[in-house]
């Protein structure tokens, strides 16, 4: 699997947004397992990410996978 990640200047400063692409990028090598094999994820960081803790990005990912994965099995 791999994946790639949009984080635009409305996240924040270049400092907010290379920590939060840095979160997003340890919270999904914790989700590889759950991808079928040769998936290609692009993340894209809402504004509210800049401000949003460790635990938010982590469920709003979980969420987000969840929407995407429906039904799939692993």
């Amino acid at each position: 699997m791999r994946a790639g990640f949009v984080v635009s200047k409305a996240v924040g400063n270049a400092v907010v947004r290379n920590r939060v692409q840095r979160r997003l990028r340890h919270l999904i090598r914790a989700r590889l397992f759950r991808m079928p094999p040769g998936s290609l994820v692009v993340v894209r960081a809402l504004p509210g990410a800049g401000t949003a803790g460790h635990e938010q990005l982590a469920r709003d990912l979980d969420a987000a996978l969840e929407r995407l994965l429906g039904g799939v099995r692993q």
